[in-house]
């Protein structure tokens, strides 16, 4: 039995078929060299997924809908992008106190001349160019000119060390890898002679400390590109096809070596096209949207909406800085404000422990004020979510006193769409952030998808669902228990073409019929929207067989306990549940290194309970007795919401340090990484399931 779900739209318009410069015929004709059949793509003798950088895939094109859309690639879109746009803003970068802009015109010179300067450092065709930095206009010039001059555009991540880079380097062939600074640069340093294909490195931001003849500031690499014809680049550009690899996305690699995603001119623009329509992005000729550049461009979520749905539709960029996850962001968005905003779950996070820290600061007054207008904004927006949409005179009063104010000092006052994705969001943020009038909308995909699969929308919202698919993809739930739980499967034009030199991996991937394996365990409701329970990879299977979801457990214990950070159910093959757990505290701003410092709210947690505890020492070094007491019973009352015995915690263990990406227990967007935990406490872990262990106060069986 299978739930298959799709939807469509109406047929394009003359204008979205246009091709390059106007020309759809120049498409159709693309379409036929690539596919050998302009009128039908999809009979073509091409397969479906690839693995060698220089072949071509099928398209998955449809009859009618944004899916019949004609394929084009970046440079058509970005040429498009230019005729339409041209004056308006699309990038903006910081220095001091001005923002220094380019229009998309200058964009689009930049991009060209980069590419030049790539061609005259010797970019082979299929070969990478490896990014190596924070955010900013050069990253994506680099990444762009990387995909005109006919190479691959190859995010790395800044937090991977020199042998990390070394495998994402060595595995896409780069050619020249673009790195931030000094200290991105010494990590290619040490690598460089593992390199053969490696001939050129550029630094885009501060002195060069260690010149050599091989490495360029970033104004050298630019003007190399002014001795290259415009000719040899437009001979590149007009030999690129849609179904060709243009970019890599190397997955985070938190179960194995990481993956290089090839994704193909078609899964961006097409994507881009078809994830704008869907949450309604305007034109800039209309309104320009505004999106604030942090989040880890290495990763695809953040490629696709900083770089790829800007350009689609007019919108302007503008950069973070640095030190944006370690506080400067609330900063950077007040003064920006921008109209879509996308953070990860432990950004909402931190806005919500911020808010809560602020709120306890505040006198008797204020603090009753908000907590009745919280109450009526979280009763009314459910109500609305539900279809009901009268708003009583005590909402517009909530939202004048409350609502307005603490959008403007979260920089959000503008902003109309608020999303989260990349990994699970407790109900507990959403709700907060739903009751302060500010719908924060789940999108859910992968790398493997080009990012977005499924989307919310206002008028397609449910709480803990990530909404209903995409116009033009399709959503299979693959042999679904009684419950309708099974693997989520993708289709759509949205699909990565395989994994570089990785048959076997993109085998399991891609099964026989196209369908990608998602690898997340999820089911529909009533109405369509899709809700994800689980990851197969990290369903429990314990000793006696049974099937458990680690990711509704933990989230149960950390909407009970405000004081808890992270939390990891453990239970592979073993006799019980065990869980570890961590408490919130402050993080170093340069090193992103959990303190010992609790959190303003931890300590009011633990203020409640009458104890005095301002440190995660004071509580896991002196095993206190009362937090300790708070978090067992947290446990009993989850464990009393367990369907089964062997879904409940047996035993637990609170930790002396939170969870971070410095210290490699969290992904580079704060997606927990199990068997780097689960090796890393191994002798604890261990420890729980010891046949003559002896309860103590940092191990302690559930009642």
């Amino acid at each position: 039995m299978v739930h298959e779900q799709s939807t469509t739209n109406p047929a394009p318009s003359d204008a979205e078929n246009e091709g390059p410069r106007g020309d759809k015929k120049k498409v159709e004709a693309d379409i036929a060299h690539c596919d050998g059949d302009s009128s039908n793509p999809n009979t073509s003798g091409l397969m479906l997924w690839t693995t060698q950088r220089d072949s071509a895939v099928q398209f998955r094109m449809e009859e009618s809908g944004v899916a019949s859309l004609p394929p084009v690639t970046i440079n058509h879109m970005f040429e498009k992008a230019v005729k339409k746009y041209g004056d308006y803003v699309a990038l903006a970068s910081k220095e001091g106190d001005q923002w220094i802009k380019l229009t998309y015109k200058q964009y689009h010179e930049q991009c060209r001349l980069a590419a030049k300067g790539f061609i005259k450092l010797g970019l082979e065709q299929y070969h990478g160019v490896g990014i190596l930095g924070f955010n900013s206009a050069e990253w994506f010039i680099a990444d762009i000119a990387a995909i005109l001059a006919g190479g691959f555009a190859v995010g790395i991540y800044t937090t991977n060390t020199a042998d990390a880079c070394h495998y994402v380097a060595e595995n896409c062939e780069a050619n020249i890898l673009v790195v931030e600074n000094h200290k991105q640069l010494q990590k290619i340093l040490q690598i460089q002679d593992q390199l053969p294909h490696l001939k050129a490195i550029i630094q885009y931001k501060d002195e060069i400390k260690e010149k050599q003849p091989n490495i360029y500031t970033w104004a050298e690499f630019m003007e190399l590109g002014k001795d290259v014809p415009d000719d040899q680049l437009d001979q590149i550009i007009s030999s690129q096809k849609p179904n060709q690899c243009c970019t890599l996305i190397y997955t985070s690699g938190t179960t194995g070596q990481p993956k290089g995603v090839m994704l193909s001119h078609d899964n961006i623009t097409w994507t881009a096209t078809a994830a704008g329509r869907a949450v309604r992005l305007r034109e800039a000729t209309d309104q320009q949207e505004i999106v604030v550049s942090y989040l880890p461009l290495s990763h695809v979520a953040a490629q696709m909406i900083d770089i790829w749905l800007t350009m689609k539709y007019g919108g302007a960029t503008y950069f973070a800085m640095p030190d944006a996850l370690k506080g400067s962001l609330v900063n950077t968005l007040k003064e920006v404000r921008p109209t879509a905003f996308m953070g990860v779950p432990r950004v909402w996070e931190k806005m919500q422990e911020k808010m809560k820290s602020v709120s306890a600061k505040s006198s008797t007054i204020r603090r009753k004020v908000a907590s009745w207008a919280k109450g009526v904004g979280l009763e009314t927006n459910l109500k609305r979510i539900n279809g009901v949409s009268p708003q009583p005179v005590k909402y517009y009063v909530a939202k004048k006193l409350v609502f307005k104010k603490v959008r403007k000092a979260l920089g959000l006052d503008r902003c109309t769409k608020c999303y989260t994705g990349a990994a699970p969001i407790t109900k507990d943020t959403l709700e907060f952030f739903l009751s302060l009038n500010i719908p924060v909308y789940e999108l859910y995909g992968m790398s493997e998808s080009s990012g977005p699969h499924t989307i919310s929308l206002p008028d397609a919202f449910r709480i803990t669902s990530c909404g209903k698919v995409i116009s033009g993809c399709k959503t299979k739930i693959y042999q679904p228990d009684g419950d309708g739980s099974g693997e989520i499967l993708f289709w759509g034009r949205h699909v990565f073409m395989g994994y570089l030199n990785m048959e076997d991996k993109t085998k399991e991937s891609i099964d026989e019929e196209g369908w990608l394996h998602s690898g997340d365990i999820g089911k529909h409701d009533d109405k369509g929207f899709l809700f994800i329970t689980g990851r197969i990879k990290e369903l429990i299977i314990t000793a006696g067989g049974e099937n458990i979801p680690p990711v509704p457990i933990e989230d149960a214990m950390k909407e009970h306990l405000p004081i808890i950070s992270n939390v990891m159910v453990i239970g592979d093959k073993r006799k019980f549940l065990s869980m570890l757990l961590t408490l919130k505290c402050n993080v170093n701003f340069d090193t992103g290194e959990p303190e010992d410092e609790l959190t303003t709210e931890a300590i009011e947690f633990c203020q409640k309970l009458g104890s005095k505890a301002t440190k995660v020492s004071d509580i896991v070094g002196r095993k206190d007795k009362l937090v300790y007491a708070a978090i067992q019973e947290s446990v009993n009352a989850v464990n009393e919401k367990s369907t089964s015995n062997a879904q409940k915690v047996q035993k637990w263990m609170l930790l002396d340090k939170d969870f971070s990406i410095a210290g490699g227990e969290l992904g580079p967007t704060m997606k927990l990484k199990r068997p780097v935990v689960s090796k890393m406490y191994k002798d604890q872990i261990d420890n729980f399931y010891l046949d003559a262990v002896t309860p103590t106060d940092a191990v302690i069986p559930s009642k």
